[in-house]
C-alpha cells in the first residue's frame, strides 16, 4: 500500500513530461543591427544624424576627412594616366622626327666607320714602312671596331623603329594600365566611403564618435536597427529539441499584448548550451537549451521594438504531422506495408509449434509434481 502513492506520483510526472505542447521557450525580441564602419584613420567632419532618427536607404550619416585617401587616389589617377598613354604610343608607333633622328644618327655613324677605315689603312702603311708604332696600328684598329659597333647600333634602332611595337608589348602596355586602373577604382572606392550612408532603412541606435575625433579603421563609427519584421531569439529546453525543425509553426506572447504572434521558426541551434552535455546526467539534460531564431510572420509585429522579453510556444503537433506526411509524399511505403515479409512465406509466431511436435512437453505437463505435492499436504 506504501507504493502506490508513490507509483501514482511518477505515473503522473511521466505524463506531465511528455506534453511538451506548453512548455514555452524563453527569450527576447531581436532586430537586424547593423555596424558601420571606418574606412581609414581620418577625423571625423560631420555627423548628419541623432541617434533616434529614422533615415532612408542612402541616407548620409557620417563623413570623414579625405586628405591621405584623397592623395592616394589622385596617385593612382597619375599611375593611370601614365600607363594608358604608353599604351597609346606602343599602339601608334614612333613619331616621324623619331625616325628622321634615328636615319641621321645611321648616317653620321656611317660617316664615321668611314673615317676609322681611312685612318686604319694608314696605320697599317706606316708600320709595314717602320714609319709608326705598334701601339698606333692598334690604336686605329680600336678605333674602327668602335666606329662599326656604332653603325650596326644605329642600324638597328632604325629598323626597330620602322618595323614598330611587337603584340607582347603592346599586350605588356595593356595590362599595366589594367593594373592602374584597378588601383585607381581601390583608391576612389576608399574614397566614397569616407562618407559613411545607410545600406537599408531604419533607425539610429548609437553614434560612438563626434565630430572631431578619429576613429581607427574598422571601428564601428554608426549602429543602426534596421526595419522589416522582428525575430525572436529564444532557448529551446532540451525535451523540445527533437520535436523542432525550421519551418514550425510558433506563438509568440509578449506582455501588454492579450493575443499571441503569429510565427515560424527559422533555426535551431545543434549545440547545447551547456557543455559537455554526453556528461550529464538524465535529469541534467533536461536543463539544457538551444539557442533558436523565429521569424515573426504577424503585420502587427512590424512595430514592435527590440530587446523586450518574449514567451514561444511551439505547434509540436502540426511539425509531427508535416513529418509524417513528408516520407508518404515522398514515395516512401507506409508502416502499414510492413505485412510485405508474411506474404512472402514467412512463418507467423503461432508456427512455433513444431518444438512441441518434437517431443517437447508442453508448459502444462508441469503440474504433476503439483499434484504429487498437493495430495502430500491434504494428508
Amino acid at each position: 500500500m506504501r507504493l502506490l502513492p508513490l507509483l501514482l506520483l511518477a505515473l503522473g510526472a511521466s505524463s506531465c513530461r511528455e506534453d511538451l505542447s506548453d512548455l514555452p521557450a524563453l527569450g527576447t525580441l531581436e532586430r537586424d543591427r547593423l555596424e558601420l564602419v571606418a574606412e581609414a584613420d581620418e577625423p571625423v567632419l560631420e555627423v548628419a544624424v541623432r541617434e533616434g532618427d529614422r533615415v532612408e536607404s542612402g541616407a548620409l550619416l557620417v563623413r570623414q576627412g579625405g586628405g591621405r585617401v584623397g592623395a592616394q587616389a589622385d596617385r593612382a589617377r597619375g599611375a593611370r594616366d601614365e600607363a594608358r598613354a604608353r599604351l597609346d604610343e606602343l599602339a601608334h608607333g614612333p613619331r616621324v622626327e623619331q625616325l628622321a633622328e634615328a636615319r641621321a644618327q645611321l648616317a653620321g655613324a656611317e660617316g664615321a666607320l668611314r673615317t676609322a677605315s681611312h685612318e686604319l689603312e694608314r696605320a697599317e702603311q706606316l708600320a709595314q714602312a717602320d714609319s709608326a708604332s705598334r701601339a698606333r696600328l692598334d690604336q686605329a684598329r680600336m678605333s674602327f671596331d668602335g666606329a662599326r659597333a656604332a653603325r650596326d647600333a644605329a642600324r638597328a634602332r632604325l629598323s626597330a623603329l620602322e618595323t614598330g611595337s611587337r603584340s607582347e608589348e603592346i599586350a605588356r602596355g595593356m595590362g599595366a594600365l589594367e593594373a592602374a586602373e584597378a588601383m585607381l577604382s581601390e583608391a576612389e572606392l576608399r574614397r566614397q566611403r569616407l562618407e559613411v550612408r545607410a545600406p537599408r532603412s531604419g533607425i539610429v541606435d548609437a553614434l560612438p564618435y563626434e565630430p572631431g575625433e578619429r576613429p581607427a579603421p574598422g571601428a564601428t563609427v554608426v549602429v543602426l536597427v534596421a526595419d522589416g519584421a522582428p525575430w525572436a531569439r529564444v532557448h529551446v529546453p532540451e525535451p523540445l529539441r527533437t520535436r523542432l525543425r525550421p519551418g514550425t509553426r510558433a506563438r509568440i506572447r509578449i506582455d501588454g499584448y492579450a493575443e499571441p504572434f503569429e510565427g515560424r521558426l527559422r533555426s535551431v541551434s545543434h549545440e547545447p548550451a551547456f557543455t559537455p552535455y554526453f556528461a550529464l546526467t538524465q535529469r541534467d539534460r533536461s536543463r539544457l537549451s538551444y539557442l533558436a531564431e523565429v521569424d515573426v510572420t504577424s503585420p502587427e509585429a512590424l512595430e514592435l521594438p527590440a530587446g523586450i522579453p518574449v514567451e514561444v510556444t511551439f505547434d509540436l503537433e502540426g511539425a509531427a504531422s508535416e513529418a509524417r506526411s513528408e516520407p508518404q509524399a515522398s514515395g516512401v511505403p507506409r508502416p502499414e506495408a510492413r505485412s510485405e515479409p508474411q506474404a512472402s512465406g514467412v512463418p507467423r509466431p503461432e508456427a512455433r509449434s513444431e518444438p512441441q511436435a518434437s517431443g517437447v512437453p508442453r508448459p502444462e505437463a508441469r503440474s504433476e509434481p503439483q499434484a504429487s505435492g498437493g495430495t502430500g499436504l491434504e494428508h
